[in-house]
């Protein structure tokens, strides 16, 4: 999938969301990078996620915990879409992601 085609999917998948949602989404995914929209899309959310961990618990923390859940939300939906078998490992994929080591 070209840059192009994942705006576009990123675009058709978030339309009817509230546009602040939306927006800070986007800003989120403009900035990721990854080996395809899946992703891209991890990458975006994992990004969002800091932000609100960051923000601690500041009313700030739920602009980004938000949008953390939507890209999440939309990469499972890209694994639902693609390949439905591959859900449970995509979802199993993104949690050890989210999980910080130490």
């Amino acid at each position: 999938m070209t840059i192009a085609q994942e705006r576009t999917w990123f675009g058709v998948s978030t339309s009817g969301a509230p546009e602040a949602l939306r927006a800070r989404s986007e800003r989120f995914f403009e900035g990721a990078t990854g080996r395809g929209l899946s992703e891209r899309l991890a990458a975006a959310g994992q990004s969002a996620l800091v932000a609100a961990m960051d923000d601690g618990r500041a009313r700030a923390a739920a602009l980004d915990l938000l949008p953390a859940d939507a890209l999440i939300t939309l990469a499972l939906l890209l694994a639902a879409e693609t390949d439905p078998a591959s859900l449970g490992g995509a979802a199993v994929a993104l949690r050890r992601q989210a999980t910080p080591t130490t």
